[in-house]
């Protein structure tokens, strides 16, 4: 049967939850178990793919195109699972669901509550995740700090949870802060003991405590946590912050954690053939050539926001023994005056996706830099339509090019709607999202990273590049690398006689890991590593 672990959080959000557990999911998959991981957010939105991401950092996209929170992000990163529709759920759906349900009759009348049919949507949704992945182990992350009133109906639901499948079949985790009071040099157990009796209060009892620290904490702290939050010693884990946030896995091993969870859920303790990610470590250690790379956007302020771009170019860094430094640049304050100034200590740049027409002319002011001076760019979404019409502008001498979202009265719309795309259309979950096949031209410089035909990278965005320009980007030395299988859309762009100069429509950001980067961010830092000799 299908073993169900949640992780909750307490004392201040934050803390680490998402890394604890895909933590837990690389250690259990090391031993041979098939795992499958996803996030309870209690917010009120249907989906993240409407926020901003200044306020909720990136908004991350599967294969099958839900637009879902950042910490999805980490779990394939982690575990190295495609993850799925059933990854991540809000309140905003769950009471959608609901709601749709009891107009279509489907309740036959019944007075709609929280409980049963709220907490029965939140418990469907749990299920189906273990069913869709045919997990050993389901890992849910429950978003939120103990004592949220927003996540109240989702700690119901896993208690109802633990009910129906058994002791045996479910195990609650939960992670909290472990504040050191300088003044006193002493670490303070008591918001832990606080933060589970709350948690108790709702009828949760965990199993096991994980502590998150900045510094090593006395054995005699964790004892006390033991005897005042009535978990056994072995069963109070130490999370401590590390150089890299890919080194916990091993920490946590250390520890016995997954050995412990095996036991507790009479589950067969293998032994864990950590070698792969031991050989990431040594790697990780091993990359100190630094190399300065430029990130620049319009939410640069908020570092989560490009969350999956900034891990990309470290694995990229950690393939290329390169110590990447990222450089953020706020698009909005660069101009003609200052370009040269804002890159002279980099030797690679990238843009990554956005949208909205805020800072774009520093972007566009970007790639005509990069362009001119022969220094890597790399150009995500919106990026690769900032070099579209950057390339407009000064190699086919269109002026007044741009993009139909940013000016809709440009006479040469490089970035528009398709034949069979209009203005007239919600925002929330419109966008091409998901996993699309692209083909790729031979002998093209994105063809010699990928050393594929065909590739499947993730989408999200809603213009694509006018059709109508094809002809004079490629006779500009511009050529169209990457189109749909069927021709009909461009998917990536390069330029002949530069470094790497090249932009493409979709985020293969989403499809890096630690221990296998993607090939064109290792192709994007090798071109930037050598730039700076």
């Amino acid at each position: 049967m299908t073993k169900y672990i949640f992780v909750t959080g307490g004392v201040v959000s934050g803390i680490g939850k998402g890394i604890s557990a895909a933590s837990l999911g690389r250690l259990l998959k090391c031993r041979g178990y098939r795992v499958t991981s996803q996030k309870l957010d209690p917010y009120i939105n249907v989906d993240p793919g409407t926020m901003s991401p200044l306020q909720h950092g990136e908004v991350y996209v599967t294969n099958d195109g839900l637009e879902a929170d950042l910490d999805l992000g980490h779990y394939e990163r982690f575990i190295d699972e495609d993850l799925h529709q059933y990854s991540n759920l809000t309140t905003g759906k769950v009471y959608s669901n609901v709601i749709n349900k009891e107009r279509e009759g489907k309740y036959l009348g019944q007075t709609v509550q929280v409980i049963p049919h709220i907490t029965d949507e939140i418990k469907h949704f749990i299920y189906q995740a273990g069913k869709h992945a045919n997990a050993d182990f389901v890992i849910t992350e429950i978003g939120g700090t103990t004592g949220d009133i927003e996540s109240l109906p989702f700690l119901e639901a896993i208690r109802q949870v633990r009910l129906e499948v058994g002791q045996e079949n479910c195990l609650f985790i939960h992670v909290t802060y472990i504040p050191y009071l300088e003044g006193s040099r002493e670490f303070k157990s008591k918001p832990t003991q606080h933060s589970v009796k709350e948690l108790r209060s709702y009828g949760i009892n965990p199993d096991i405590i994980i502590a998150r620290v900045n510094h090593e904490i006395p054995q005699s702290v964790l004892d006390k946590i033991s005897l005042f939050c009535n978990v056994e010693k072995e069963c109070v884990i130490e999370n401590r912050t590390l150089s890299s946030l890919y080194e916990v896995p091993l920490m946590l091993e250390k520890q016995h954690l997954a050995d412990t969870i095996c036991k507790k859920l009479n589950c067969e303790v293998r032994p864990a053939n950590l070698t792969e990610w031991e050989n990431l470590i040594d790697s990780i250690h091993q990359a100190t050539d630094p190399v300065h790379i430029a990130l620049v956007g319009k939410y640069v302020q908020l570092h989560d926001a490009y969350l999956s771009v900034s891990e990309a170019l470290y694995h990229a860094g950690f393939a290329n023994g390169a110590d990447v430094h990222i450089h953020w640049i706020d698009s909005e304050q660069i101009t003609p005056e200052n370009v040269e100034e804002t890159f002279k200590d980099v030797t690679g740049i990238i843009v990554p996706g956005g949208f909205g027409e805020r800072g774009i002319e520093g972007m566009i002011e970007t790639a005509r830099y990069a362009y001119t001076h022969k220094v890597p760019y790399f150009g995500i979404c919106l990026g690769m339509q900032i070099m579209a019409i950057y390339v407009a502008r000064d190699l086919l001498g269109y002026a007044d090019a741009n993009s139909f979202e940013f000016d809709e009265t440009s006479q040469h719309t490089i970035i528009d709607f398709m034949e069979d795309q209009s203005n007239d259309i919600r925002k929330g979950g419109t966008m091409r999202l998901g996993a699309y096949p692209c083909s790729l031209k031979q002998e093209s410089h994105i063809h010699h990273c990928y050393q594929k035909e065909i590739i499947e990278e993730r989408h999200r965005h809603r213009y694509e590049f006018n059709n109508a320009y094809r002809f004079e980007f490629e006779e500009a030395g511009i050529p169209i690398v990457g189109t749909s299988p069927d021709k009909k859309l461009v998917e990536a762009i390069e330029a002949k006689d530069h470094p790497f100069f090249i932009g493409v429509q979709f985020h293969p950001e989403f499809k890096s890991r630690p221990n296998n980067a993607h090939p064109l961010f290792k192709g994007f830092v090798a071109a930037s590593k050598a730039a700076k000799k």
